[in-house]
């Protein structure tokens, strides 16, 4: 029977996984991208085997990797967004918080999307309409939550909307502290924990459309029932952009109060 795309994402994920478990604590090569950031041994051979994967499967299907670029059809429907290892400087520095990030774009929308942990063991999925993290023991439907209060705001740039919005405001507004617990874990894993209740939000600057680090973890949010919008509240992809992503309208809500606040 052929393969699914929400199962062919997940495939993929976990081979890129695989490999990024597999090459933990070696001496990895850097390859220098630019000044401030660089690309590992482990990054490029997880996304040679997440290629592999989705190549096999959907030949015609056009892939844009974090390391390779763009292939395939310029005129493709299909097009693959693959993030071999999220979080290249934790995983460098031999701190286990990356994830493995694939999703398919199909027209306008993200119709299959994973993101894998490679060493907690999981992997989040979603077919488009509904989400789930898959163990050993078979899958879970992924249930947003804020009563962690714990939100996590991206520090990494670009910045594109400074200074009128800084991800740092929201940690300097008293409002802010009173309500919410900050968490700076630096990688799009992050964005995946709202969806399953572990984060109650993730907020981030950035133009985010097609982004091969943050589509999976937003398909997974959309499809969990998740609030997600740009960092004005906003439709997504459209105004200043950005990311705020929550676990209810509640925690949404505060949120975007908080960060009006830094605007003015």
């Amino acid at each position: 029977m052929p393969i699914t795309d929400e199962e062919l994402a997940l495939t993929a994920a976990q081979a890129g996984a695989a490999v990024v478990r597999a090459m933990w604590g070696t001496s990895l090569t850097r390859v220098a991208k630019s000044p401030d950031d660089f690309a590992t041994a482990a990054d490029i051979e997880a996304e040679k085997a997440i290629l592999d994967v989705i190549r096999t499967a959907r030949p015609n299907d056009a892939v844009t990797g974090e390391e390779s670029g763009r292939t395939g059809r310029d005129d493709a429907e299909r097009m693959w967004l693959v993030d071999p290892l999220c979080g290249t400087l934790n995983y460098a520095a031999r701190t286990m918080l990356v994830a493995v990030n694939v999703a398919l774009r199909a027209g306008s929308a993200v119709t299959a999307a994973a993101c894998a942990d490679p060493f907690a063991g999981e992997a989040f999925w979603t077919d488009g309409a509904h989400a789930y993290v898959r163990r050993e023991a078979g899958d879970e439907r992924l249930r947003p939550s804020a009563e962690s209060r714990l939100v996590d705001v991206n520090l990494d740039p670009p910045f594109p909307n400074a200074p009128a919005f800084r991800a740092t405001g929201l940690l300097a507004d008293p409002g802010f502290a009173e309500r919410f617990r900050p968490r700076v874990v630096s990688t799009t894993l992050a964005v995946a924990w709202v969806a399953a209740g572990r984060r109650a939000a993730y907020v981030t600057d950035g133009h985010l459309r097609d982004s091969v680090h943050f589509a999976s973890g937003i398909a997974l949010c959309q499809a969990a029932g998740c609030v997600v919008t740009g960092i004005h509240g906003e439709p997504l992809h459209t105004g200043a952009g950005g990311l705020v992503v929550a676990a209810d309208r509640e925690t949404h809500r505060a949120l975007l109060e908080i960060i009006a606040r830094g605007d003015r």
